[in-house]
């Protein structure tokens, strides 16, 4: 049995982001959302800009997306005076309503780690019951125990 090496058909990086190319179109659509997000958070009041994202253009109508209630109220009774600014965009002229989503964002919750910890003389008591105890696992699972207790540091 032969391997047989296939020339690779690699094209050059215009053709590939040229704007007949899918990619190009989907590059040109991503700059232009962008160029909406921006455009977007410029006009809207301080508080609320982290909270508003563009989230795609889709038959006519920008989705703007917002991770909390009560900034889609806010969009709603604003959409008409958001319409205005998007038509002063390039490319946006045509866009003829906006959609309102609500998606939270929840950061990931991480666990809660929980440390042992015992006094000196907490650890200082186990080892030493440990000493006078003759059941091997028993006396093993006390220096263990024992083990957890804050070593003080030395000073030199």
């Amino acid at each position: 049995m032969s391997i047989k090496v296939k020339r690779s058909r690699a094209q050059p990086i215009s053709r590939l982001l040229d704007n007949s190319s899918e990619l190009g179109q989907l590059m040109r659509i991503s700059h232009m959302l962008e160029q909406a997000q921006r455009h977007l958070r410029l006009h809207l009041p301080e508080e609320m800009r982290e909270h508003v994202f563009v989230g795609g253009y889709r038959q006519g109508r920008l989705t703007v997306i917002t991770n909390r209630a009560i900034w889609l109220t806010w969009l709603r009774f604003e959409q008409t005076r958001l319409l205005e600014l998007l038509h002063q965009l390039h490319g946006f002229e045509s866009v003829i309503g906006l959609s309102f989503k609500v998606r939270p964002v929840r950061p990931p919750k991480l666990p809660v780690r929980y440390t042992r910890e015992l006094p000196d003389e907490a650890g200082e008591l186990l080892s030493r019951c440990a000493e006078d105890v003759d059941d091997p696992k028993l006396k093993d699972a006390l220096q263990r125990l024992a083990g957890h207790a804050k070593r003080a540091v030395p000073e030199q």
